[in-house]
Formats: structure tokens, C-alpha cells, sequence
């Protein structure tokens, strides 16, 4: 049977809609990818962001504690030997003014250590410095005495578990040795957890134990670990 030749302009129509079917095909095709990879992208963001955030929250240091990490490891080695708990210190200048070398609180604190005016002139007087050499304000000073005073507390909290004896050493630099003893002697043992539970029985007001005892778990249990990398730690008795 003989077929009838096709009117050019059908074949031609033909080719054309043949092509345009081929065109929306390929554009589905691109739409699904793109769509499959905006939820891709969007499930990595969701299983990633929680894992960068506590990586964050682990390792963050000020940028500007670099400069000041030798600094602080001398006076540490200085004052508690080669096996000094360096990232207890860094931890506490953390807390204490985020490195900053002129901060100074509301209450008047000064410095990276934060020495009120009397305790920098105690300690001043205590070690024969003149007013020239008293600076708090001047980090290598601020350091140094931070450490120093920390070692000369520790000297006087007879606690014998060397994490809860560098808790006591804290609560002591952020409220006052004498505060401690007071409670201390209060205690039921000379363990941390009694002499902790005794603050605000002696001259100490009960509303400044939150924050009294705030600080070294701050310091200890949240800080340190963002400065394991500079030396050996301590950890509190459970």
C-alpha cells in the first residue's frame, strides 16, 4: 500500500512539539534535582549546626588570650611547679574579664585579674611592691598576681583532693578567704561538698552563696575545658 507523502509542515510541527516535550522533561529533571539537593542541604544544616554549636561552646577562646598564654604559664610553672593547672587560670581570666587588660567592674575591680584598689594594695604591700610597680591594669602584673594570689590561698584551705582544694582556692579569691574559713569551721567534715553546703551559716549572707559558688563551677566545669590544650587540668570530686 502506497502512503501518502506528509505535508512538510506537519513533520515540522511534529519535530517541534517532539522537542519541546524533550525540554519540559529535562526541566523536571533539573527541578527534582535542585529540590533534592535544597533538602539535602537543608538536613546537613540540621544533623551540623547542633555539632558546631557545642564545638563553639567547647572551644572557644578570646583570640586576644593567645598573646598572654606564655605569660600565664610562667607565672603558673612560678608558682605551682611544671604540673600547675594552667587551664584553671586561663578559665578564671576568662571569667574574670574575658582577657581584657582594662576592665574594670562596677564595684571598681580593675584589670584582668580584677583586684579591687584595696587588694591590689595589700598585695602590693604584702610583696614590697612601690605605687609605681602596682599596676592592675598592666596584664603581666595582672597575671602574675592572679596566680600568685591563687597559690597564696591555696596555702590556707587544707582540703586534701587538689580539684576541691582549687574549688575552695576560688571561692576564697571571689568572696574572701575569711568568709571560707568562717564556714568551714561550720562544716560537718572538710570535705567539699560540707563545706560548700555551710555557706552562709558564719558571717557570709546566704544570698551571695549562689554566686560564690557559681564561680568555680563556672570556671572549672564549663571554662577549663576550653583551654585543655595549655596544660594539665584539675576536676572537682563528683
Amino acid at each position: 500500500m502506497r502512503r501518502e507523502p506528509r505535508d512538510p509542515f506537519d513533520v515540522l510541527r511534529d519535530e517541534i512539539e517532539a522537542e519541546e516535550r524533550a525540554i519540559n522533561a529535562r526541566v523536571i529533571w533539573s527541578l527534582r534535582v535542585a529540590v533534592f539537593l535544597a533538602v539535602l542541604a537543608v538536613l546537613v544544616v540540621l544533623v551540623l549546626l547542633p555539632m558546631g554549636v557545642a564545638h563553639a561552646q567547647v572551644g572557644q577562646i578570646p583570640p586576644v588570650a593567645h598573646r598572654y598564654r606564655a605569660e600565664l604559664v610562667r607565672a603558673a610553672h612560678a608558682h605551682f611547679g611544671l604540673s600547675a593547672p594552667v587551664p584553671v587560670f586561663a578559665a578564671q581570666v576568662h571569667q574574670e574579664s574575658a582577657w581584657r587588660h582594662d576592665a574594670v567592674s562596677r564595684v571598681g575591680a580593675q584589670g584582668m585579674a580584677q583586684f579591687m584598689p584595696a587588694t591590689a594594695r595589700w598585695w602590693c604591700d604584702l610583696h614590697r611592691m612601690s605605687p609605681a610597680e602596682c599596676q592592675p591594669s598592666n596584664p603581666a602584673w595582672a597575671l602574675r598576681s592572679l596566680v600568685g594570689y591563687n597559690r597564696w590561698i591555696w596555702e590556707r584551705v587544707p582540703v586534701s583532693h587538689p580539684g576541691d582544694r582549687m574549688w575552695a582556692t576560688l571561692r576564697a579569691y571571689n568572696g574572701g578567704l575569711g568568709h571560707w574559713q568562717a564556714e568551714a569551721r561550720n562544716a560537718t567534715d572538710n570535705t567539699r561538698a560540707s563545706i560548700d553546703a555551710a555557706c552562709g551559716t558564719a558571717r557570709r549572707h546566704v544570698s551571695h552563696c549562689r554566686e560564690n559558688l557559681g564561680y568555680p563551677d563556672r570556671i572549672m566545669r564549663v571554662l577549663q575545658p576550653r583551654y585543655a590544650g595549655w596544660g594539665p587540668g584539675l576536676e572537682v570530686s563528683p
